[in-house]
């Protein structure tokens, strides 16, 4: 008697998932002929959502430049960018200032909190631009640890909780994407460490992909991922299955 052979069931490939952050060929040149500065050249990223990934680089290689473009603050010199979907290089300036709305936070350096204005207040008035409520404002602030100084303004407030306001502040609108431009560049390290800490937990909870750009390699240790710039190029990127807690950085 011959046995009959069942084939075995084709096997598909895994669906393949969108990035959140696609840069195709990205050029971003300041300047004209002998005096240009190419800050950016042929940029190929792919981003997934809910990554935290950290940019380094020496002063000059590109990581401003990098954030700026993929946050439309800069129009790049060729190139696509694509988050979330929308091709932001083909936006117009209507759309790009929505796009900044409702689908980018920005967190810098220096905190730029309006100094007549409470934790909450800060907080609320972007809120209110982009179509959260009060109860989001305090929300936001409780996820940053900051609900028992909600009511306090700026100067009466340490550097690293006005840091804490501004995070809360770019995450108020639950943005897609969250930008950070050398966020504890101003603080000391255990400051540091703690502004982090709430920053991963909280982009977590809100569900934002990370980019945060700096100097300082030792934050890189935190990362699902590391992109390192140099003249403009990428010139590597790798993941990091095990990251290390805020609270075990050292700089």
């Amino acid at each position: 008697m011959t046995a009959t052979v069942t084939p075995a069931p084709e096997q598909q490939a895994p669906p393949q998932v969108e990035p959140v952050i696609r840069l195709e060929d990205v050029d971003k040149t300041f300047g004209e002929g002998e005096l240009a500065v190419h800050a950016l050249k042929d940029a190929e990223l792919r981003i997934e959502r809910g990554q935290f990934v950290v940019v380094l680089g020496p002063s000059g290689s590109g990581k401003t430049t990098l954030m700026n473009v993929i946050g439309g603050i800069e129009p790049t010199s060729a190139g696509t960018i694509v988050v979330n979907g929308a091709d932001v290089t083909g936006l117009d300036e209507a759309a790009l200032t929505e796009y900044r709305r409702t689908e980018v936070g920005f967190v810098f350096q220096f905190f730029n909190l309006i100094p007549t204005l409470t934790a909450q207040e800060n907080v609320t008035l972007v809120g209110e631009l982009t179509g959260a409520d009060a109860d989001d404002a305090a929300h936001t602030l409780e996820e940053v640890g900051l609900a028992d100084k909600a009511d306090r303004f700026p100067s009466l407030l340490s550097g690293g909780e006005q840091q804490r306001v501004a995070i809360a502040r770019a995450l108020v609108k639950r943005p897609t994407v969250l930008l950070l431009d050398e966020p504890t560049g101003s603080l000391d390290l255990e400051t540091g460490r703690q502004v982090l800490g709430v920053l991963r937990s909280a982009a977590r909870s809100f569900g934002s992909t990370v980019l945060l750009v700096t100097h300082n390699s030792a934050i890189s240790k935190m990362a699902d991922r590391v992109i390192h710039l140099h003249s403009g190029s990428i010139v590597e990127d790798h993941r990091q299955p095990q990251p290390l807690d805020a609270s075990e950085l050292q700089w």
